[in-house]
């Protein structure tokens, strides 16, 4: 599952937490784009749940210098010894240079970098050296982890895909189809024969399955103009189809530009309808080989208990 639950503050999620595992949930990860941080969410679990396993899906590698993750990372290993994966992806030119002020640059070197440099700094080890992208003087861990973090990165392009599963415990995968998923499988595990192939899949549980397919193509519309997800589908032979989605919004019609975005996209890239619906399509992508599917909830509902229980394995 995905934290936070939309709806529900942060404070309010320790119910929501203890009972997860009732319903037959192994893992709670988070997101990082306008609303919560990637890891405070996680820190506040910890404490409420000591089984689940606890994951950043993604921290960002330009939001941060290295040093800060791997005391990020360190602390939560900390707190959550053995149940804590530091998720680690390039997030996109909007977020990193729009928002965070930045600079987007080479995203496949940051990513293998930031690898290289936790690798040592985690371990205890005193890092004094120059990595492709940045450099680092004299850093060490002053609470190095007893129990050392699992890594995972977010994939999509083939260098970055193999890079998950030769340097990591597995690839995290993002909106895509059950039928997109294995190509994209086959270049992690080529590289990782045991890699985890993770995918935050988003869940629509609703009755009213026309608002929600109109919500989804919005969200297609805003992420398929990302240049890395518009390059890996223009690769996956959507390029015609996405050609005159990416026209409108460039040109600022936000409006056209959704409804451009097939009707049939909403069904293929995201789980809608009533939670038996829901649970079948995400039982497709872990037929087409997902390892972990990551539920995330796209509605607020009154009764949040009830929806994450009647979505949840069992």
């Amino acid at each position: 599952m995905t934290l936070p639950v939309p709806g529900v503050a942060l404070a309010e999620h320790r119910p929501l937490v203890e009972r997860l595992s009732d319903w037959g949930y192994t893992d709670l990860w988070t997101a990082e784009v306008a609303g919560a941080d990637a890891f405070t969410p996680l820190a506040a679990a910890a404490t409420w749940s000591s089984e689940l396993r606890l994951g950043t899906a993604i921290a960002s590698v330009f939001a941060r210098g290295p040093a800060l993750l791997a005391m990020q990372a360190a602390a939560m290993a900390d707190l959550a010894p053995g149940r804590f994966v530091l998720g680690l992806g390039s997030s996109s030119p909007m977020l990193v240079e729009g928002w965070q002020g930045g600079h987007w640059d080479r995203p496949y070197a940051r990513v293998r970098d930031t690898l290289h440099f936790l690798r040592r700094a985690l371990s205890g080890e005193r890092v004094d050296a120059d990595f492709e992208t940045f450099s680092i003087r004299g850093f060490r861990l002053e609470r190095p982890p007893s129990t050392l973090p699992s890594t995972m990165v977010a994939a999509l392009l083939p260098r970055m895909l193999a890079l998950a599963g030769a340097e990591s415990s597995g690839a995290l995968l993002g909106l895509v189809t059950p039928d997109d998923v294995p190509a994209m499988r086959e270049r992690v595990r080529s590289a990782g024969p045991s890699a985890e192939i993770g995918i935050r899949v988003g869940v629509y549980p609703t009755r009213d399955e026309t608002a929600a397919r109109e919500h989804c193509r919005a969200v297609l519309a805003a992420y398929l103009n990302v240049p890395t997800y518009a390059a890996l589908h223009e690769s996956l032979g959507r390029g015609e189809q996405l050609a005159p989605i990416r026209e409108a919004w460039n040109a600022g019609n936000r409006r056209e530009a959704v409804e451009r975005v097939p009707p049939e996209w909403a069904d293929a890239f995201f789980a809608i309808g009533p939670p038996e619906a829901c649970r079948e399509r995400i039982q497709e992508f872990v037929e087409r080989g997902v390892t972990m599917p990551i539920l995330s909830i796209m509605t607020r509902e009154a009764d949040p208990a009830g929806v994450l229980g009647s979505l949840g394995p069992g």
